[in-house]
């Protein structure tokens, strides 16, 4: 059989028509009649590739020219390429499968010469360790049976390009082994709308519970060739599945061009025009569409029981969203979970470039600049490629080298997939990184810092680290962590851990939104022109000012609530000093001049007085759409800086005010224990509060009468103090006797065993840690508690 339909073919086609086909193939069949919209195609088969490769008497030529291939520094490979498609492009298909394709294509079109994409397809491809993403040739616009007919062969060729030919070697497989299917499928027009690709895991970390789109306007060459920075959209399965808001994270991509069909008197099948200023500020898809994407991705990925790579278009004409691929995804379905590799910078320099961090690892080698491949001269495992984007035709370079760094491109792009597969670190999307890293200069280039990667001047240290996490045992006393950026937050996931015990809010109000939100419900009182000139550029893509600080604040705290889902993760309100606030963009117009800012208008005295009550009111709307919106429930409140019942109350009033009330869908708010009076009234508290959290640093400094910031009085400052200590030791011991829960948030328990053992003899319920302490203090408290049961130890250690 020369030619199967859509219709006709399933998974079970790989042999046949190849793994992109058949898997075409099986979602048309047994997708669409759940919702996923699939173009309707055929592909030619595998008989017919050896047919075309028999009749034309080729088989035993291409055989000899790949017997040349020199196979340890690849020196010819461009030549051996050159001469394989040459002499398939220079054969003829016969007669009968010229027409079998014609009267498939009619049969498609309904006769009307409509225009089809044409997608090549390997008979070895998407397996589960090779995806040969971007190997083979695709030729989209395709219209007119001449054309078609050219097209087909033009694939069979790109069986033999130069990086499908150093794939196949680097996997192992036997070129004479491997044929070539060719899809056709009904065209989508994406040149007048938007297209892009989707992963159903988070293709950096591997963490699960997410899908990851990114899309262009137009067709999504540019996403694939890295030309452009595409928008991003993080989904979260499990609002998916409950019907909630799932989008957790939206980032704006540049979109700088649009790539469109050419006229037909153009040589060029395509064009990259210039977008609009005006749709670079625009999302490609609504949230509407994102969340339909967002569901086909999961049901491919429930049918195929498995991550997913894939990608979809959105026709210009009909607005129709379709899926045009699908393959598994390569990278993390393989790695063992249990083990993680860690890197650490030790020291950080001038940063030269920054952009989208690919991998986790740390590298220090040379920058080589280059324009093309061709120039590639002597590449080492210590060179890093500096260029402006990375296409296929580069792949067979890659694997020579230590890194990859980029202008342009995006998490999803060509260089990113083969990064990741290949285990080499890169950074891309960075903008100026040809500009600002001169040839041959030094650098180090850290993927270890988060979504963030950045490359800094000269040689800095690092360490690299190897752990087990299948060995570690969880202790009975909660294990939590500190955290504030959610760059870190899918990677940290993995770690063993209770849950969050402190997420701090200032990290993504100073990285994140930037600006004062009182700067925002009263832009007109904000007096310097350069400042309300920032605030208009940063909100410019919002209906209105308070919605852009909702949204940026509730996409960072969704971000990390759903890296631990179902897991707590409690939210300190902002607890920032009025120096600190001052810092913010427009915040100077807002704040009072204090003498001392840490004894001062912080924490829970803001939230109801006059001066600050609006700006609250954002913040509790950011974590109303958390909760609430977006199912995340797992999030709970922590009240900071509470230094009376009566303030206590109020807030507690306030936050009931803005739609966050105590016990309401399971909302339990939480309070710092830092003050004295939180200490010695823990019991009139635990009516107020569902629980404590012993921030051991403010509540050291105001026993101990120590400003925690002074160089000079830093000496006395000690955690371990006897004095400190009874302090924590009465606040557990009351909040036991009230059955409520309390936890400790510091260093201390992670640095001094000792101390670690001394909560656990008092019977904390948790402990939350920084990320980089928290194995070290999960040890400590595993040797508390089996010292503990070992000497019978029970109570007060005081």
């Amino acid at each position: 059989m020369l030619i199967k339909k859509f219709t006709h073919i399933g998974i079970s086609d790989i042999a046949s028509v190849g793994g992109k086909n058949a898997s075409l193939g099986e979602m048309y069949n047994q997708l669409t009649s759940k919702g996923v919209s699939i173009p309707n195609g055929f592909a030619t088969t595998s008989i017919a590739f050896w047919k075309f490769l028999k009749e034309n008497d080729i088989q035993e030529a291409l055989e000899n020219i790949m017997s040349g291939l020199d196979r340890i520094e690849y020196s010819n490979l461009a030549l051996i390429g050159e001469r394989a498609r040459s002499l398939i492009l220079k054969s003829e298909m016969s007669t009968a499968f010229s027409q079998a394709i014609i009267s498939s294509y009619n049969y498609l079109c309904d006769d009307n010469q409509v225009a089809v994409a044409v997608r090549s397809s390997a008979t070895a491809e998407d397996l589960p360790d090779a995806s040969f993403a971007g190997q083979h040739d695709t030729f989209l616009n395709i219209k007119g049976e001449t054309a078609l007919l050219q097209a087909v062969k033009q694939c069979f060729a790109s069986l033999y390009t130069n990086r499908a030919i150093k794939y196949r070697e680097d996997k192992g497989f036997l070129h004479k082994d491997i044929a070539l299917s060719v899809g056709v499928q009904l065209m989508v027009r994406s040149d007048k709308g938007c297209s892009g690709v989707g992963f159903t895991i988070e293709p950096e970390s591997g963490f699960e519970n997410v899908i990851l789109l990114s899309g262009v306007w137009g067709l999504g060459e540019n996403i694939v060739q890295g030309t452009i920075n595409p928008d991003e959209f993080y989904v979260f399965k499990p609002s998916l599945l409950n019907g909630k808001y799932p989008i957790i994270q939206k980032k704006l991509g540049d979109k700088r061009l649009t790539m469109i069909y050419a006229a037909e008197a153009e040589k060029a099948t395509t064009l990259n025009i210039d977008t609009h200023q005006d749709k670079q500020e625009q999302y490609v898809l609504s949230d509407e569409e994102i969340t339909t994407l967002g569901n086909w991705a999961l049901l491919i990925e429930q049918h195929y029981k498995k991550p997913m790579d894939i990608e979809w278009a959105k026709d210009g004409l009909t607005n129709e969203l379709f899926i045009t691929q699908a393959r598994p995804e390569t990278v993390h379905q393989n790695k063992n979970k249990h083990i993680h590799v860690e890197y650490q910078l030790l020291e950080k320099g001038k940063v030269c470039a920054q952009g989208n961090a690919v991998g986790s690892k740390i590298k220090v080698g040379q920058g080589v600049l280059l324009n093309s491949p061709n120039d590639a001269k002597e590449l080492t495992l210590d060179s890093i490629i500096i260029t402006d984007t990375i296409t296929p035709d580069w792949d067979p370079l890659l694997k020579k080298v230590g890194g990859i760094i980029t202008n342009k491109g995006g998490r999803t792009s060509h260089a990113a997939i083969v990064a990741r597969e290949l285990g080499v670190p890169a950074i891309v999307g960075c903008g100026n990184a040809t500009e600002s890293i001169m040839n041959g200069e030094t650098i180090t280039m850290s993927c270890a810092q988060g979504k963030t990667g950045y490359v800094y001047k000269g040689k800095l240290p690092f360490e690299k680290k190897e752990i087990d996490f299948s060995g570690i045992q969880m202790p009975r006393t909660e294990a939590k962590l500190i955290l504030a950026d959610p760059e870190n937050a899918f990677q940290l996931s993995f770690y063993p851990n209770n849950g969050v015990g402190l997420l701090r809010m200032e990290f993504i109000i100073t990285h994140k939104v930037k600006i004062h939100p009182m700067a925002l419900v009263k832009f007109d009182a904000v007096k310097d022109a350069d400042t309300r000139k920032e605030i208009e550029n940063l909100t410019k893509n919002y209906a209105n000012k308070s919605a852009y600080f909702i949204d940026q604040l509730s996409q960072g705290i969704a971000t990390i609530a759903a890296a631990f889902y179902p897991k707590e993760v409690i939210v300190r309100l902002s607890d920032f000093k009025t120096n600190e606030y001052a810092n913010l963009i427009g915040g100077a117009d807002f704040e009072p001049s204090e003498e001392n800012p840490m004894l001062g208008f912080r924490g829970a005295s803001r939230y109801y007085n006059e001066l600050y009550k609006d700006g609250f009111a954002l913040e509790c709307a950011a974590i109303k759409r958390v909760r609430e919106d977006m199912g995340l429930t797992n999030l709970k409140v922590m009240v900071p800086f509470c230094r009376t019942i009566k303030e206590g109350e109020k807030v507690v009033s306030v936050l009931a005010e803005n739609g966050l009330k105590r016990g309401e869908n399971g909302l339990e708010i939480y309070t710092m224990v830092e003050i004295p009076s939180n200490v010695i009234l823990a019991r009139e508290f635990s009516q107020i509060f569902d629980g404590f959290s012993i921030g051991s640093n403010d509540l050291t400094q105001l026993t101990l009468g120590i400003d925690r910031d002074s160089e000079i009085m830093g000496q006395l400052f000690d955690e371990n103090d006897l004095a400190s200590k009874r302090m924590i030791s009465m606040a557990i011991k009351s909040a036991k006797s009230t059955k409520t829960k309390i936890g400790l948030c510091g260093q201390a328990p992670s640095d001094f065993p000792e101390f670690a053992q001394f909560l656990v003899d008092e019977g904390i319920d948790s402990i939350s840690f920084n990320p980089d302490a928290l194995l070290q203090g999960i040890e400590n408290i595993n040797k508390g508690e089996k010292k503990r049961i070992t000497f019978g130890l029970a109570g007060s250690s005081n």
